[in-house]
């Protein structure tokens, strides 16, 4: 594998076995410096797997990884400039926010205080509060300081608005937003509500049953596909030979989802044809190119990336 200058995190042919189950199936996959990757996927498809390696909270059965040049278990100039922030982050009992806050700043050399003190209050956290007894969204809140006032030059955050109600998750958007334009660093956020997510990222790393099936810029991967609707017979006529990944139909109206991008020759005969183009989201994309894999019902894997 050739190493780009901007390239931060690297991995080849990682593999990871929990006795009979293949949670990485050889993963292979650059991460560049500054930018927002989208780690998406349906729960269980291997995110939290292939991100606990990347931080050294967990070893791969098989292949290489390398952060900053450097092979992050017990490393400790290399753990200090990432920043892992997960759902199911464990405290001591007697702790409290205001403690993991305290050992969050020693830990990270660019913790930002003035940051901190400001999500607290955005996020209404309880500093005073025994963290079990807190909320699960107070909990999500805490994580998700911790991780921006972190300013870590790489930081991941694993499904990080779990228990956050619309208004706390769009605060967390708009602040990663902000902080990430003041302060650039990489920032690798995993998700299944990939519509809420779709406008911050920069590229999109989709990960199915343990294998990377799309790693590309956000809006190369938007223009990767279409939908055409009209009569069925002009539509039918248009997707022949095209890859077609989902097809809905009532009556004589069929509404055919293909992946290609369409050039200017297309578009006029769709006009020609009477035929409209209808946008894919990324959601939709992301659903429909993995059931067009796997040969699962779209509404299956919807409710799992939901």
């Amino acid at each position: 594998m050739t190493t780009s200058p901007d390239t931060v995190i690297e991995v080849e042919g990682l593999t990871k076995r929990y006795r009979s189950t293949l949670a990485l199936d050889s993963v292979t996959l650059s991460i560049e410096r500054d930018r927002i990757y989208g780690l998406l996927g349906r729960n269980g498809a291997g995110k939290t797997t292939l991100m606990s390696i990347l931080t050294a909270q967990n070893f791969a059965t098989s292949g290489r990884v390398s952060v900053f040049g450097e092979h992050p278990y017990e490393n400790a100039r290399v753990l200090q400039r990432l920043c892992f922030v997960r759902e199911s982050q464990k405290y001591p009992d007697d702790a409290k926010p205001t403690h993991a806050f305290r050992t969050a700043r020693l830990f990270f050399p660019q913790w930002d205080q003035e940051l901190a003190e400001r999500l607290v209050d955005e996020f209404q956290i309880p500093l005073g509060t025994r963290i079990k007894k807190l909320s699960r969204g107070q909990l999500s809140a805490v994580g998700v300081v911790i991780g921006l006032a972190s300013r870590a030059e790489v930081t991941f955050f694993d499904e990080p608005y779990l228990g956050l109600d619309a208004v706390a998750r769009q605060i967390f958007y708009d602040r990663l937003l902000e902080d990430y334009t003041e302060h650039p660093r990489t920032v690798i956020l995993s998700s299944h509500l990939i519509d809420e997510v779709a406008n911050l990222i920069e590229k999109v790393v989709v990960i199915d049953r343990g294998r990377i099936v799309m790693d590309d810029d956000t809006d190369a991967v938007r223009d990767r596909a279409a939908t055409i609707v009209g009569d069925t017979a002009a539509v039918e006529a248009f997707v022949a030979g095209r890859d077609v990944v989902h097809r809905e139909s009532l009556g004589r109206v069929s509404s055919v989802t293909v992946i290609g991008a369409l050039t200017d020759a297309d578009r006029r005969a769709l006009a020609v044809a009477g035929l409209e183009v209808g946008p894919v989201s990324l959601q939709q994309l992301i659903v429909r190119t993995t059931q067009h894999a796997t040969g699962e019902p779209a509404s299956t894997q919807e409710g799992a990336l939901r």
